[in-house]
Protein backbone atom coordinates (compact mmCIF):
# COMPACT_ATOMS: atom_id res chain seq x y z
CA UNK A 1 0.00 0.00 0.00
CA UNK A 2 2.42 2.52 1.01
CA UNK A 3 4.28 1.63 -2.48
CA UNK A 4 1.49 2.37 -4.28
CA UNK A 5 0.63 5.44 -2.55
CA UNK A 6 4.15 6.91 -2.96
CA UNK A 7 3.67 6.05 -6.87
CA UNK A 8 0.05 7.80 -7.02
CA UNK A 9 1.94 10.70 -4.78
CA UNK A 10 4.92 11.39 -7.40
CA UNK A 11 2.25 11.77 -10.90
CA UNK A 12 0.06 14.11 -8.78
CA UNK A 13 -0.78 16.69 -11.16
CA UNK A 14 0.87 19.79 -8.38
CA UNK A 15 4.39 17.54 -8.83
CA UNK A 16 5.97 17.66 -12.25
CA UNK A 17 8.86 15.94 -13.06
CA UNK A 18 11.17 19.08 -14.25
CA UNK A 19 13.84 18.20 -16.28
CA UNK A 20 15.37 20.31 -19.53
CA UNK A 21 11.90 20.83 -21.11
CA UNK A 22 10.88 22.48 -17.81
CA UNK A 23 13.59 24.59 -17.58
CA UNK A 24 13.28 25.77 -21.26
CA UNK A 25 9.78 26.97 -21.03
CA UNK A 26 10.21 28.37 -17.65
CA UNK A 27 13.29 30.15 -19.22
CA UNK A 28 11.05 31.43 -21.78
CA UNK A 29 8.27 32.71 -19.19
CA UNK A 30 10.64 34.33 -16.89
CA UNK A 31 12.13 36.40 -19.76
CA UNK A 32 8.99 38.52 -20.00
CA UNK A 33 9.41 39.02 -16.00
CA UNK A 34 12.84 39.90 -16.87
CA UNK A 35 12.16 42.66 -19.52
CA UNK A 36 9.49 43.70 -16.87
CA UNK A 37 11.96 44.62 -14.40
CA UNK A 38 14.53 46.32 -17.06
CA UNK A 39 10.97 48.54 -17.94
CA UNK A 40 9.82 48.88 -14.12
CA UNK A 41 13.25 50.17 -13.14
CA UNK A 42 14.40 51.97 -15.89
CA UNK A 43 12.91 55.59 -14.34
CA UNK A 44 15.56 54.60 -11.33
CA UNK A 45 18.39 55.98 -13.46
CA UNK A 46 16.38 58.84 -15.21
CA UNK A 47 15.17 60.23 -12.23
CA UNK A 48 17.63 63.47 -12.59
CA UNK A 49 16.77 63.52 -16.26
CA UNK A 50 12.74 63.36 -15.57
CA UNK A 51 12.73 66.31 -13.37
CA UNK A 52 14.28 68.46 -16.10
CA UNK A 53 12.61 66.86 -18.98
CA UNK A 54 8.95 67.53 -17.47
CA UNK A 55 10.28 69.96 -15.25
CA UNK A 56 8.78 68.85 -11.98
CA UNK A 57 10.07 68.42 -8.42
CA UNK A 58 10.32 65.82 -5.87
CA UNK A 59 6.70 64.60 -5.21
CA UNK A 60 5.78 65.13 -8.92
CA UNK A 61 8.96 62.70 -9.02
CA UNK A 62 8.20 60.39 -7.04
CA UNK A 63 4.45 60.05 -8.74
CA UNK A 64 5.35 58.22 -11.03
CA UNK A 65 6.85 55.40 -9.41
CA UNK A 66 3.73 55.96 -6.86
CA UNK A 67 1.39 55.56 -9.82
CA UNK A 68 3.25 52.46 -11.22
CA UNK A 69 3.21 50.65 -7.94
CA UNK A 70 -0.27 51.56 -7.06
CA UNK A 71 -1.08 50.27 -10.22
CA UNK A 72 0.97 46.79 -9.31
CA UNK A 73 -0.61 46.23 -6.04
CA UNK A 74 -4.20 46.90 -6.85
CA UNK A 75 -3.60 44.31 -10.08
CA UNK A 76 -2.42 41.59 -8.02
CA UNK A 77 -5.54 39.99 -6.41
CA UNK A 78 -6.89 40.11 -10.09
CA UNK A 79 -3.94 39.03 -11.67
CA UNK A 80 -3.88 35.36 -9.56
CA UNK A 81 -7.68 35.07 -10.12
CA UNK A 82 -6.99 35.51 -13.86
CA UNK A 83 -3.82 33.30 -13.67
CA UNK A 84 -5.73 30.26 -11.70
CA UNK A 85 -8.58 30.54 -14.42
CA UNK A 86 -6.59 31.37 -17.94
CA UNK A 87 -2.86 30.21 -17.15
CA UNK A 88 0.17 31.34 -17.82
CA UNK A 89 0.18 31.70 -21.46
CA UNK A 90 -2.63 34.27 -21.90
CA UNK A 91 -1.75 36.14 -18.79
CA UNK A 92 2.05 36.78 -19.77
CA UNK A 93 0.94 37.56 -23.26
CA UNK A 94 -0.97 40.47 -22.49
CA UNK A 95 1.78 41.54 -19.76
CA UNK A 96 3.75 41.90 -22.51
CA UNK A 97 1.80 44.10 -24.92
CA UNK A 98 0.76 46.29 -22.07
CA UNK A 99 4.34 47.18 -20.45
CA UNK A 100 6.06 47.22 -24.22
CA UNK A 101 3.19 49.71 -25.14
CA UNK A 102 4.05 51.33 -21.91
CA UNK A 103 7.68 52.38 -22.37
CA UNK A 104 6.72 52.95 -25.91
CA UNK A 105 4.49 55.86 -24.32
CA UNK A 106 6.71 56.74 -22.18
CA UNK A 107 9.70 57.00 -24.65
CA UNK A 108 7.56 59.65 -26.33
CA UNK A 109 5.30 60.99 -23.88
CA UNK A 110 5.52 65.23 -24.68
CA UNK A 111 3.97 66.41 -21.32
CA UNK A 112 3.86 64.76 -17.56
CA UNK A 113 0.21 63.74 -17.63
CA UNK A 114 0.95 61.39 -20.49
CA UNK A 115 4.53 59.79 -18.99
CA UNK A 116 1.92 59.32 -15.84
CA UNK A 117 -0.31 57.64 -17.83
CA UNK A 118 2.13 55.59 -19.60
CA UNK A 119 4.01 54.71 -16.47
CA UNK A 120 0.37 53.57 -15.17
CA UNK A 121 -0.01 51.40 -18.33
CA UNK A 122 3.79 49.87 -17.58
CA UNK A 123 2.82 48.97 -14.26
CA UNK A 124 -0.62 47.26 -15.23
CA UNK A 125 1.54 44.94 -17.57
CA UNK A 126 3.98 44.33 -15.39
CA UNK A 127 2.09 43.40 -12.86
CA UNK A 128 0.93 40.13 -14.96
CA UNK A 129 4.40 38.62 -14.90
CA UNK A 130 5.71 37.48 -11.76
CA UNK A 131 2.59 36.06 -10.03
CA UNK A 132 2.50 34.10 -13.72
CA UNK A 133 6.03 33.04 -13.51
CA UNK A 134 5.43 31.78 -9.81
CA UNK A 135 2.55 29.93 -11.03
CA UNK A 136 4.30 28.09 -14.36
CA UNK A 137 7.16 27.19 -12.02
CA UNK A 138 4.50 25.39 -10.01
CA UNK A 139 3.38 23.75 -12.73
CA UNK A 140 6.90 22.24 -14.59
CA UNK A 141 8.67 21.78 -11.25
CA UNK A 142 8.38 19.33 -8.11
CA UNK A 143 7.16 21.39 -5.09
CA UNK A 144 10.54 20.20 -3.54
CA UNK A 145 11.81 22.43 -6.03
CA UNK A 146 9.55 25.50 -5.26
CA UNK A 147 12.02 27.90 -2.61
CA UNK A 148 14.99 27.60 -5.20
CA UNK A 149 13.19 28.13 -8.15
CA UNK A 150 10.74 31.86 -7.15
CA UNK A 151 14.47 32.68 -5.82
CA UNK A 152 16.05 31.95 -9.10
CA UNK A 153 12.99 34.10 -11.07
CA UNK A 154 13.54 36.76 -8.17
CA UNK A 155 17.42 36.67 -9.16
CA UNK A 156 16.62 37.02 -13.28
CA UNK A 157 14.21 39.97 -12.27
CA UNK A 158 17.41 41.44 -10.46
CA UNK A 159 19.70 40.63 -13.60
CA UNK A 160 16.68 42.94 -15.21
CA UNK A 161 17.79 45.70 -12.78
CA UNK A 162 20.96 44.95 -13.61
CA UNK A 163 20.71 46.18 -17.32
CA UNK A 164 18.86 48.70 -16.32
CA UNK A 165 21.91 50.33 -14.11
CA UNK A 166 24.17 49.49 -16.46
CA UNK A 167 23.09 49.20 -20.31
CA UNK A 168 20.10 51.76 -20.23
CA UNK A 169 21.69 54.34 -18.00
CA UNK A 170 24.58 54.65 -20.90
CA UNK A 171 22.01 54.24 -23.57
CA UNK A 172 20.24 57.15 -22.10
CA UNK A 173 23.04 59.86 -21.83
CA UNK A 174 24.53 58.99 -24.91
CA UNK A 175 21.57 58.52 -27.84
CA UNK A 176 18.83 60.26 -25.39
CA UNK A 177 15.47 59.88 -23.79
CA UNK A 178 13.18 58.84 -26.56
CA UNK A 179 15.91 56.84 -28.59
CA UNK A 180 16.89 54.93 -25.00
CA UNK A 181 13.43 54.12 -24.16
CA UNK A 182 11.37 53.44 -27.13
CA UNK A 183 14.93 51.09 -28.71
CA UNK A 184 14.32 49.23 -25.19
CA UNK A 185 10.84 48.74 -25.82
CA UNK A 186 12.20 46.00 -28.98
CA UNK A 187 12.63 43.64 -25.93
CA UNK A 188 9.32 43.33 -25.13
CA UNK A 189 8.19 42.99 -28.64
CA UNK A 190 10.61 39.67 -28.80
CA UNK A 191 9.79 38.28 -25.65
CA UNK A 192 6.11 38.47 -26.34
CA UNK A 193 7.06 36.30 -29.73
CA UNK A 194 8.62 34.12 -28.04
CA UNK A 195 5.97 33.64 -25.44
CA UNK A 196 3.13 33.17 -28.25
CA UNK A 197 5.16 30.71 -30.18
CA UNK A 198 6.58 28.07 -27.50
CA UNK A 199 5.27 28.74 -23.89
CA UNK A 200 3.04 25.81 -22.58
CA UNK A 201 1.28 26.37 -19.11
CA UNK A 202 1.81 22.90 -18.22
CA UNK A 203 3.14 19.31 -19.04
CA UNK A 204 1.68 16.89 -21.33
CA UNK A 205 -0.85 14.77 -18.61
CA UNK A 206 -0.12 17.21 -15.72
CA UNK A 207 -3.38 19.43 -17.00
CA UNK A 208 -4.78 20.96 -13.48
CA UNK A 209 -7.85 20.73 -12.84
CA UNK A 210 -10.63 23.20 -14.28
CA UNK A 211 -11.41 26.20 -12.50
CA UNK A 212 -15.57 26.59 -12.30
CA UNK A 213 -16.75 29.59 -13.65
CA UNK A 214 -18.92 30.47 -10.69
CA UNK A 215 -18.58 34.69 -11.26
CA UNK A 216 -18.23 37.04 -8.52
CA UNK A 217 -19.37 34.86 -5.23
CA UNK A 218 -16.69 32.16 -6.39
CA UNK A 219 -13.82 35.36 -6.47
CA UNK A 220 -15.00 35.92 -3.32
CA UNK A 221 -14.45 33.10 -1.93
CA UNK A 222 -11.34 32.38 -3.32
CA UNK A 223 -9.69 35.64 -1.65
CA UNK A 224 -11.70 34.88 1.32
CA UNK A 225 -9.84 31.26 1.70
CA UNK A 226 -6.93 32.71 0.85
CA UNK A 227 -6.93 35.18 3.39
CA UNK A 228 -8.32 33.21 6.14
CA UNK A 229 -4.88 31.56 5.99
CA UNK A 230 -2.01 32.75 8.41
CA UNK A 231 0.80 31.37 6.01
CA UNK A 232 -0.87 33.85 3.42
CA UNK A 233 -0.88 37.09 5.38
CA UNK A 234 2.46 36.15 6.94
CA UNK A 235 3.39 35.85 3.40
CA UNK A 236 2.15 39.03 3.21
CA UNK A 237 3.98 40.80 5.94
CA UNK A 238 6.85 39.34 5.56
CA UNK A 239 7.15 40.61 1.67
CA UNK A 240 5.86 43.78 3.07
CA UNK A 241 8.62 44.30 6.00
CA UNK A 242 11.37 43.12 3.22
CA UNK A 243 11.53 44.39 0.13
CA UNK A 244 10.65 47.92 0.05
CA UNK A 245 14.03 49.11 1.49
CA UNK A 246 15.82 48.17 -2.06
CA UNK A 247 12.95 48.75 -3.97
CA UNK A 248 12.72 52.63 -2.76
CA UNK A 249 16.38 52.59 -3.36
CA UNK A 250 16.39 51.18 -6.42
CA UNK A 251 13.29 52.29 -8.32
CA UNK A 252 13.82 55.97 -7.61
CA UNK A 253 15.28 57.56 -4.67
CA UNK A 254 18.62 56.07 -4.05
CA UNK A 255 20.61 57.76 -7.10
CA UNK A 256 19.45 61.21 -6.18
CA UNK A 257 19.96 60.40 -2.59
CA UNK A 258 24.12 58.77 -3.75
CA UNK A 259 24.07 62.34 -6.01
CA UNK A 260 22.92 65.08 -4.04
CA UNK A 261 23.19 64.10 -0.22
CA UNK A 262 26.13 62.01 -0.39
CA UNK A 263 28.01 63.86 -3.16
CA UNK A 264 29.08 60.74 -5.37
CA UNK A 265 29.28 61.45 -9.15
CA UNK A 266 26.63 59.69 -11.20
CA UNK A 267 29.15 57.14 -12.11
CA UNK A 268 29.88 56.37 -9.03
CA UNK A 269 26.11 56.14 -7.65
CA UNK A 270 25.28 53.68 -10.82
CA UNK A 271 28.60 51.69 -9.88
CA UNK A 272 27.16 51.47 -6.07
CA UNK A 273 23.22 50.99 -7.50
CA UNK A 274 24.80 47.82 -9.44
CA UNK A 275 26.52 46.80 -6.35
CA UNK A 276 22.85 46.47 -4.87
CA UNK A 277 21.65 44.42 -8.05
CA UNK A 278 24.52 42.08 -8.01
CA UNK A 279 24.16 41.20 -4.23
CA UNK A 280 21.07 40.55 -4.16
CA UNK A 281 21.79 38.02 -7.16
CA UNK A 282 24.59 36.06 -4.36
CA UNK A 283 22.52 36.44 -2.25
CA UNK A 284 19.18 35.16 -3.74
CA UNK A 285 21.04 31.75 -5.05
CA UNK A 286 22.51 31.41 -1.08
CA UNK A 287 18.87 31.85 0.76
CA UNK A 288 17.00 29.57 -2.23
CA UNK A 289 19.67 26.77 -1.03
CA UNK A 290 19.19 27.25 2.96
CA UNK A 291 15.33 27.05 2.75
CA UNK A 292 14.70 24.48 0.40
CA UNK A 293 17.07 22.08 3.11
CA UNK A 294 16.29 23.80 6.08
CA UNK A 295 12.46 25.36 5.81
CA UNK A 296 12.86 26.51 9.92
CA UNK A 297 15.41 29.33 8.46
CA UNK A 298 12.34 31.26 6.77
CA UNK A 299 11.50 33.47 9.93
CA UNK A 300 15.56 33.88 10.78
CA UNK A 301 16.46 34.81 7.60
CA UNK A 302 13.77 37.21 7.29
CA UNK A 303 13.91 38.99 10.45
CA UNK A 304 17.73 39.23 10.52
CA UNK A 305 17.67 41.03 6.84
CA UNK A 306 15.12 43.48 8.33
CA UNK A 307 17.42 43.88 11.39
CA UNK A 308 20.14 44.49 9.59
CA UNK A 309 18.71 46.35 6.73
CA UNK A 310 17.52 48.79 9.58
CA UNK A 311 20.88 48.82 11.56
CA UNK A 312 22.42 49.92 8.03
CA UNK A 313 20.22 52.87 7.22
CA UNK A 314 20.43 54.18 10.91
CA UNK A 315 24.33 54.19 10.61
CA UNK A 316 24.12 55.86 7.49
CA UNK A 317 22.06 58.52 8.11
CA UNK A 318 23.41 59.35 11.53
CA UNK A 319 26.69 59.40 10.12
CA UNK A 320 25.90 61.89 7.27
CA UNK A 321 23.59 63.99 10.32
CA UNK A 322 26.42 64.33 12.60
CA UNK A 323 29.68 64.23 10.47
CA UNK A 324 31.65 66.93 9.73
CA UNK A 325 31.71 66.13 6.25
CA UNK A 326 28.07 65.73 6.05
CA UNK A 327 27.92 62.50 4.33
CA UNK A 328 28.64 58.88 5.27
CA UNK A 329 32.34 57.08 4.44
CA UNK A 330 32.55 55.04 1.14
CA UNK A 331 32.91 51.72 3.14
CA UNK A 332 29.30 52.37 4.97
CA UNK A 333 28.17 52.89 1.36
CA UNK A 334 29.52 50.03 0.02
CA UNK A 335 27.88 47.99 3.27
CA UNK A 336 24.64 49.28 3.00
CA UNK A 337 24.17 48.44 -1.10
CA UNK A 338 25.49 44.71 -0.09
CA UNK A 339 22.94 44.42 2.88
CA UNK A 340 19.81 46.18 0.60
CA UNK A 341 20.69 43.34 -1.84
CA UNK A 342 19.56 41.05 0.58
CA UNK A 343 16.13 42.96 0.47
CA UNK A 344 14.86 40.87 -2.66
CA UNK A 345 15.95 37.28 -1.76
CA UNK A 346 14.41 37.70 1.57
CA UNK A 347 11.18 39.12 0.31
CA UNK A 348 11.05 35.78 -1.64
CA UNK A 349 10.53 33.89 1.61
CA UNK A 350 6.90 35.70 1.74
CA UNK A 351 5.97 32.88 -1.03
CA UNK A 352 7.47 30.06 1.20
CA UNK A 353 5.40 30.78 3.75
CA UNK A 354 2.04 31.51 1.59
CA UNK A 355 2.51 28.46 -1.13
CA UNK A 356 2.27 25.39 1.38
CA UNK A 357 -0.71 27.67 3.49
CA UNK A 358 -2.95 27.06 0.43
CA UNK A 359 -4.11 24.40 -2.24
CA UNK A 360 -3.12 24.13 -6.02
CA UNK A 361 -6.28 25.87 -7.15
CA UNK A 362 -5.37 28.67 -4.79
CA UNK A 363 -1.62 29.50 -5.25
CA UNK A 364 -1.93 32.12 -8.25
CA UNK A 365 -4.74 33.93 -5.56
CA UNK A 366 -2.36 33.65 -2.32
CA UNK A 367 0.92 34.50 -4.06
CA UNK A 368 -0.70 37.83 -5.40
CA UNK A 369 -1.96 38.22 -1.86
CA UNK A 370 1.44 37.87 -0.47
CA UNK A 371 2.95 40.36 -3.22
CA UNK A 372 0.74 43.33 -2.79
CA UNK A 373 2.48 43.63 0.23
CA UNK A 374 6.54 44.51 -0.70
CA UNK A 375 4.46 46.90 -3.63
CA UNK A 376 2.29 48.87 -0.86
CA UNK A 377 5.27 49.78 1.39
CA UNK A 378 7.43 50.97 -1.27
CA UNK A 379 4.67 52.61 -2.61
CA UNK A 380 3.85 54.28 0.75
CA UNK A 381 7.68 55.04 1.54
CA UNK A 382 8.31 56.54 -2.45
CA UNK A 383 5.51 59.13 -1.33
CA UNK A 384 6.45 59.67 2.35
CA UNK A 385 9.87 60.40 1.01
CA UNK A 386 8.77 62.85 -2.02
CA UNK A 387 6.83 64.37 0.43
CA UNK A 388 9.63 64.81 3.55
CA UNK A 389 12.02 66.35 0.70
CA UNK A 390 10.00 68.74 -0.32
CA UNK A 391 8.77 69.70 3.02
CA UNK A 392 12.17 69.64 4.83
CA UNK A 393 14.17 71.13 1.17
CA UNK A 394 15.78 67.76 0.47
CA UNK A 395 16.94 66.43 4.14
CA UNK A 396 17.20 63.37 2.90
CA UNK A 397 18.05 62.04 6.47
CA UNK A 398 14.59 63.09 7.53
CA UNK A 399 13.23 61.74 4.36
CA UNK A 400 14.52 58.21 4.80
CA UNK A 401 13.44 57.66 8.24
CA UNK A 402 9.78 56.78 7.04
CA UNK A 403 11.71 53.37 6.41
CA UNK A 404 12.25 52.85 10.10
CA UNK A 405 8.19 53.06 10.61
CA UNK A 406 7.41 50.89 7.91
CA UNK A 407 9.57 48.00 9.56
CA UNK A 408 8.58 48.90 13.01
CA UNK A 409 5.33 48.03 11.52
CA UNK A 410 5.98 45.24 9.53
CA UNK A 411 7.88 43.34 12.39
CA UNK A 412 4.89 44.04 15.01
CA UNK A 413 2.55 41.73 12.51
CA UNK A 414 5.24 38.96 11.66
CA UNK A 415 5.92 38.26 15.21
CA UNK A 416 1.93 38.73 15.94
CA UNK A 417 1.19 35.78 13.33
CA UNK A 418 4.27 33.42 13.43
CA UNK A 419 2.78 31.09 15.71
CA UNK A 420 -1.14 30.88 14.22
CA UNK A 421 1.07 30.30 11.03
CA UNK A 422 3.48 27.47 11.65
CA UNK A 423 0.42 25.92 13.96
CA UNK A 424 -1.54 25.71 10.85
CA UNK A 425 0.97 24.48 8.49
CA UNK A 426 1.61 21.73 10.94
CA UNK A 427 -1.90 20.82 10.54
CA UNK A 428 -2.52 20.71 6.90
CA UNK A 429 1.28 18.39 6.59
CA UNK A 430 -0.46 16.19 8.75
CA UNK A 431 -3.56 16.06 6.91
CA UNK A 432 -1.76 15.75 3.50
CA UNK A 433 0.15 12.95 4.53
CA UNK A 434 -2.54 11.30 6.28
CA UNK A 435 -4.38 11.42 2.35
CA UNK A 436 -1.40 10.24 1.11
CA UNK A 437 -1.46 7.02 3.10
CA UNK A 438 -5.09 6.54 2.84
CA UNK A 439 -5.02 6.63 -1.18
CA UNK A 440 -6.82 3.56 -2.32
CA UNK A 441 -4.23 1.09 -4.17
Amino acid sequence: MSGVSSARAAALPGDPPGGRRALAVWGIGVSVYFVAVIFRTSLGVAGLDAVERFDVGASALSTFSILQLLVYAGMQIPVGLLVDRLGTKKVLALGAVLFTAGQLGFAFSPSYGTALASRALLGCGDALTFISVLRLGGRWFPARRGPLIGQLAGLVGMAGNLVSTLVLARLLHGIGWTAAFGGSALAGAVVLVLVLLFLKDHPEGYEPEPVPHQGAAYVRKQIAASWREPGTRLGLWVHFTTQFPAMVFLLLWGLPFLVEAQGLSRATAGELLTLVVLSNMVVGLVYGQIVARHHEARLPLALGTVGATALLWALTLGWSEWSSAGRAPMGLLLTLCVVLGACGPASMIGFDFARPANPPQRQGTASGITNMGGFIASMTTLFAVGVLLDATGDDYTVAFSAVFVLQALGVSQILRLRRRAARRERERLVASRVETVHVPA
